[in-house]
């Protein structure tokens, strides 16, 4: 399958919003994924194939430092790679801008996440009881060095 990775851009808000009401409990709404626009401090990516977004990834960045605000891919484009480009692209991204360190929160269940990201190096540093909600959950916090 053929797909590009690029910067978000206003005509991919509404299907990144679409795909987050499909993989998560309590999405971002279209009007706060738009604003990530405007932020300079945030990074956003799409998986596209043509006008079709496959993924996302979305990242928000200070100093030297990156958080990994949310990342999804369609269910029936996963396990094929996606997911592990838009890392990488955001990694090399990220470096660029001189971030030296990317931390995220997973739920503790989410087996397929944590083993993405901990086949890409990321690394449990924390965990946060309750962190997410509908349902209660625990938060794991990883952490990956980038250039390592």
């Amino acid at each position: 399958m053929e797909y590009t990775i690029q910067p978000m851009e206003a005509g991919h808000v509404s299907q990144v919003a679409a795909l987050e009401k499909l993989c998560f409990s309590t999405p971002w709404s279209e009007r706060s994924v738009a604003g990530e626009l405007e932020n300079p401090l945030s990074l956003w990516l799409v998986a596209a194939d043509g006008s079709r977004v496959l993924g996302y990834v979305g990242s928000q960045s200070v100093m030297d430092e990156a958080d990994l605000m949310n990342l999804a891919v369609l269910p029936e484009f996963r396990r094929q790679g996606i997911a592990e480009a838009l890392l990488g692209s955001l990694h090399r991204l990220l470096v660029a801008r001189g971030v030296r360190q990317v931390s995220l929160e997973v739920r503790a269940s989410n087996e397929a996440a944590r083993s993405l990201y901990g086949a890409l190096g990321y690394q449990q540093v924390g965990r946060r009881p309750n962190y997410y909600v509908s349902p209660r959950e625990d938060g794991l916090i990883l952490r990956k060095e980038l250039g390592s």
